[in-house]
């Protein structure tokens, strides 16, 4: 029932908004010719997860993701202020349409690697862009339980098919279905094969900002999981090479094994976490 609320609440949202322009915009949006049609998000994540784009060739991206504490720990932690995790990362376009990443995190020291490649591109003959993403990520927490691991048992693999179809100038959105291994798990209370649909939208508000929201539905997670789904919005705003995003959130994890699979919060019962996303963008080689 949370979900299919979830769900509701999150495509009424998007079309109430496009509905009294979406007719006109779909017809006036239509490529003339067979070219891609381009701009479906934009930069390479929506909230917490990756989009369909990816960077072009010679495109060296430069990104920050920040999450403070919950928004309802009080004003004693500064309303979540006190408390933060962050996560830099380089990523860059071997091609138009292959690009590759990595990313270290704060939040249980982890190290994540990324490739995505373009399978398709939407077009007057092509109704969706179609993105083929995979990563790694490595646990580097040392504790009195992970001491024990050794380095393959704290690994976690991710494969995505991101499916998303720009509907007019201002509405895109997108479905990912999705397959998380986790090596070393509590398997009392988890899967180590973890299956789910991520669905996300974008609404383009005026031409430099736009509303951005976010939901990841676990599909055969154990039911006395003290994982929820997470859920993310935010509000994005484009400055020339810059993408900037604030980002209200249920989840403190900012790579694929952390908000798909161990988000303990729900967004619902008001443990929200602030933040902002910060992407910068180099062209180091010709640009076309």
């Amino acid at each position: 029932m949370r979900f299919i609320l979830s769900a509701c609440l999150f495509f009424v949202s998007f079309f109430a908004l496009a509905q009294d322009d979406l007719l006109n915009e779909l017809e006036k949006d239509q490529p003339k010719s067979n070219e891609p049609l381009i701009g479906t998000f934009s930069g390479t994540r929506v909230v917490n997860g990756h989009s369909v784009e990816t960077r072009n060739k010679n495109v060296l991206e430069f990104i920050i993701t920040h999450r403070f504490g919950k928004l309802n720990s009080g004003a004693y932690e500064a309303f979540g202020l006190d408390n933060s995790v962050i996560r830099i990362g380089l990523e860059y376009g071997i091609t138009d349409r292959l690009m590759i990443g990595i990313g270290r995190s704060s939040s249980d020291k982890t190290f994540d690697y990324f490739g995505k490649y373009k399978v398709l591109e939407q077009s007057n003959s092509m109704p969706v862009t179609v993105t083929a993403f995979a990563s790694a990520a490595y646990l580097g927490l040392k504790n009195d339980i992970t001491n024990e691991l050794n380095t393959a048992d704290k690994m976690a693999y991710t494969a995505k098919l991101l499916i998303a179809r720009k509907l007019s100038s201002r509405l895109s959105l997108q479905l990912a279905p999705s397959y998380l291994y986790r090596v070393t798990v509590n398997q009392d209370v988890t899967v180590n094969n973890l299956m789910s649909l991520g669905m996300a939208g974008r609404f383009k508000i005026t031409k430099s900002m736009a509303l951005l929201l976010e939901y990841n539905l676990r599909l055969n997670d154990k039911s006395n999981s003290p994982a929820n789904d997470s859920f993310g919005v935010c509000v994005e705003f484009e400055t020339g090479g810059h993408v900037f995003q604030l980002v209200f959130t249920n989840t403190l994890g900012m790579v694929e094994r952390q908000f798909m699979a161990e988000t303990t919060e729900d967004f619902f019962d008001g443990d929200i976490h602030f933040g902002f996303n910060i992407t910068r963008a180099f062209q180091l080689g010709r640009k076309k």
